[in-house]
């Protein structure tokens, strides 16, 4: 068989019988599996759904790496099925951004063509790539919580569009977790909040990065602020509806964010607030910090005492929960099963579990300086409280070396030597509270006309005792204590230099711990500090403790409304 050239195979193939009879595609199909490939600038966009709606906090630095080094990660692309254009896939929408604007400001053609890892549009497209960006964004420069809670909104509607259904709270946190986006059901609920009352009265501080827990506050304060408004509205007459007087007062403050104080936000809402419902601002704005807590009370039977009589709730014009916003109880210690019942006939020799009751008993009643009344009913309302408000009580029982609640009878009686009731913790409060046990501190030494209220340093000041009669020297050692406490923190001319701190030095110990037996023998000195008047110093220096730091911003002093 003679051999064929190549034209002659040309030839051939060019006949009649090889001529295309079917469609030309005017393009290539998209691979079917992950597959590199370079892509230009043009044929490459955003994903509109991004929801980085602001600037990337880290852009420059990226921009500036990218400039250097050129693209170290590619970020992953994608096209819908039909689409002329790719997409990036999960995250990247910064980098492109910078890739145009290097392109546009050098020409250079490694910033215009682009090596990429191209993955197949998945089966639950949209849904993949919104949750995909929410979570890439997250770990490359963040989001701000506006965003977040923007991007979720639209999860929400392509998972409604997906179902044909509307979606609960619960169900769109279990399908954002399924999809690698883990949001807990509580956040869903304060960024719907965010959405619907906070965005279109401060969108500048909202989009400027106002955190989660300063959201969280406002969200709580809107609510605790409309309950109060709607059971008082009804007197007043208003004819303003709550919304829209929380949205003027709101967007008073919509600057930059980092000016921006809840605090004032409150303080601004109960001035109003009390204005249209002829109200006191202090009682007002106690209601509304309570609020929450008296709307479970009332709300809520605890369980486990179907046959008891219902006890009154807490009245706003107690004087230990009206001036404090603490219960006037110690944290109620954990009901066990074991706990013995009161026996009615000759009860029987304890066995080891009954022994060890009786050991923890003696225990707890070893560490509370004298006893507080309380009732089941009103601590099943505590641990109520507690669960609704997200609080943690102090846990008496398994802290009982950490935690130590006594009941010091005061104007202001303390539950925990330590634990600061956020309705407690601003500095007006800490300063009446820390006044008032200071005065009980030099009432023992019949000095408490000596001890002044004041505005400044750590809330009261002391005065010099008159000549006669002459205090003895318990007294002017307990006198001395409360000027040391307080004069370093008050102005030159608001502290008295006459009040003899020497006497510390010699009396310091004796003051707090008692004298020595053949000493106070020898000398007739007189006891030392009581109990109560040791655990009251204790509370004082907590006070002053936490107020120093609010003051001096060692820590965040702004619990408007907490817990709520």
């Amino acid at each position: 068989m003679p051999d064929i050239s190549p034209q002659d195979v040309a030839n051939k193939l060019l006949s009649d019988g090889f001529t295309r009879s079917g469609p030309v595609a005017s393009s290539l199909s998209d691979p079917i599996e992950d597959t590199p490939m370079v892509v230009t600038l043009d044929e490459l966009r955003p994903y509109e759904l991004d929801p980085r709606l602001t600037r990337n906090p880290l852009y420059d630095d990226i921009k500036a790496s990218i400039r250097e080094r050129g693209l170290d990660a590619p970020p992953p692309i994608t096209r819908r099925p039909g689409a002329d254009h790719y997409i990036i896939r999960n995250g990247g929408n910064t980098r492109l951004a910078i890739l145009r604007e290097l392109w546009s400001e050098t020409r250079d053609e490694r910033f215009f063509r682009i090596a990429c890892q191209f993955r197949p549009w998945p089966e639950r497209g949209e849904i993949v790539s919104l949750t995909g960006h929410l979570a890439e964004n997250e770990l490359h420069g963040g989001l701000s919580f506006i965003e977040r809670a923007l991007g979720v909104q639209k999860a929400r509607e392509l998972y409604e569009e997906e179902t044909g259904k509307p979606l609960s709270q619960s169900e769109l946190a279990r399908r954002l977790k399924a999809d690698g986006y883990p949001v807990p059901q509580p956040h869903i609920s304060r960024m719907q909040e965010a959405i619907q009352y906070l965005l279109p009265a401060i969108p500048t501080v909202l989009y400027a990065g106002l955190g989660r827990h300063q959201v969280e506050q406002l969200t709580s304060l809107r609510r605790a602020a409309d309950r109060v408004w709607s059971a008082r509205n009804r007197q007043a007459h208003s004819h303003l509806d709550f919304p829209t007087l929380f949205q003027d007062v709101l967007a008073l403050f919509d600057s930059a964010a980092g000016g921006f104080s809840v605090q004032r936000v409150q303080d601004e809402l109960v001035g109003q607030m009390a204005d249209l419902l002829d109200m006191e601002y202090d009682t007002l704005l106690f209601e509304i910090t309570d609020s929450d807590r008296r709307w479970q009370v009332l709300s809520s039977e605890p369980a486990g005492e179907p046959e008891s009589p219902p006890a009154p709730a807490p009245s706003l014009s107690s004087p230990s929960t009206a001036s404090t916003g603490q219960p006037s109880s110690p944290p109620p210690p954990e009901q066990t099963s074991t706990t013995p019942s009161a026996p009615t006939a000759a009860p029987p020799a304890p066995g080891p579990e009954e022994s060890d009751d009786a050991q923890r008993a003696t225990l707890l009643q070893e560490h509370i300086v004298s006893p507080a009344g309380t009732t089941e009913r009103l601590q099943s309302i505590q641990r109520l409280v507690a669960d609704h408000t997200g609080e943690t009580l102090p846990d008496f029982e398994r802290n009982v070396l950490q935690s130590i609640p006594i009941q010091a009878g005061s104007l202001y009686p303390i539950t925990d030597v330590w634990y600061i009731e956020p309705a407690l913790d601003d500095p007006d409060r800490l300063r009446t509270h820390i006044a008032q046990f200071a005065r009980e501190i030099a009432g023992e030494a019949a000095l408490q006309d000596l001890v002044e209220a004041c505005q400044e340093g750590i809330g009261f000041r002391c005065r010099q005792p008159e000549a006669e009669p002459t205090p003895d020297r318990h007294a002017q050692a307990t006198l001395a204590l409360l000027h040391a406490l307080s004069t370093p923190y008050l102005a030159t001319d608001q502290s008295v230099t006459s009040i003899d701190l020497s006497i510390l030095t010699e009396m310091l110990g004796a003051l707090l711990q008692g004298t020595p037996a053949v000493t106070g023998a020898q000398q007739g000195l007189p006891h030392r500090l009581s109990d109560n008047a040791l655990v009251k110093l204790f509370r004082l220096l907590r006070l002053a403790r936490r107020l120093r730091d609010i003051e001096s911003g060692i820590a965040d002093g702004d619990h408007a409304i907490t817990g709520s």
